[in-house]
C-alpha cells in the first residue's frame, strides 16, 4: 500500500510534468508528498568553482571571484526554495498532507537517502531518455535511483533527445 510518495523535482517542463503526476496520484490514494529539489555540483548549469592558483602562472582569484562565485549558489539555492515554496502550496490547495526539502549533493544517491530516511513507499522521477555515450557522460539520475531506491520507482519519460539520431534526409 503507498502512504508516502517522494517526487523528486527540477526547474524544467519534465518537472513539473513529473510533479503534476505525483501530485494527481498523491490525492487519488490520499497519500503524503516529499518533495525533492536536489542542488548538484555535477549539473551543468551550475557554476564551476574558481581555482586555486599554485605555481603563480595564473593570476590568483580574488576575494571578488569567490564572492561571485558563492552569489551564484545562493541564487540556485534561493531558486529551488522558491520552485519547492510554489509546488508546496499547489499541493496543500489540492488538499494533500506535503512536507518539502532541497538537498545538496548528487541527485541520484540524495533521493535514495530521502526516501529510505522519510520511509518512502513510492518515489516519482523524470526521464531524460538519455542513452548510449550520452548516459555514460552525463549520468542517470533515473537509472541510479531504478538501482538503488529502496522501494518501488516510478518514472515519467521526458522528451527523447534526438538531436545525435541522422537525419531522415541524410538515409540513402
Amino acid at each position: 500500500m503507498v502512504r508516502k510518495i517522494l517526487v523528486a523535482v527540477n526547474n524544467s517542463e519534465i518537472g513539473q510534468q513529473v510533479f503534476d503526476q505525483a501530485l494527481s496520484l498523491a490525492k487519488a490514494i490520499n497519500a503524503e508528498l516529499m518533495i525533492v529539489y536536489v542542488l548538484s555540483p555535477f549539473d551543468e548549469r551550475y557554476p564551476t568553482p574558481p581555482g586555486i592558483a599554485t605555481d603563480g602562472i595564473y593570476p590568483p582569484f580574488t576575494t571578488d571571484d569567490i564572492n561571485y562565485y558563492l552569489g551564484q549558489w545562493e541564487s540556485l539555492k534561493y531558486e529551488g526554495i522558491e520552485l519547492l515554496t510554489l509546488l508546496t502550496n499547489k499541493a496543500i490547495a489540492q488538499g494533500v498532507n506535503v512536507e518539502n526539502t532541497q538537498e545538496f549533493g548528487d541527485p541520484g544517491r540524495m533521493i535514495c537517502e530521502v526516501a529510505r530516511n522519510w520511509q518512502a513507499d513510492l518515489i516519482i522521477l523524470g526521464r531524460r531518455g538519455l542513452s548510449g555515450i550520452k548516459e555514460f557522460f552525463l549520468g542517470s539520475v533515473s537509472n541510479y535511483v531504478l538501482h538503488h531506491a529502496h522501494c518501488s520507482v516510478l518514472t515519467v519519460q521526458g522528451v527523447v533527445d534526438d538531436s545525435a539520431a541522422i537525419p531522415e534526409a541524410a538515409v540513402v
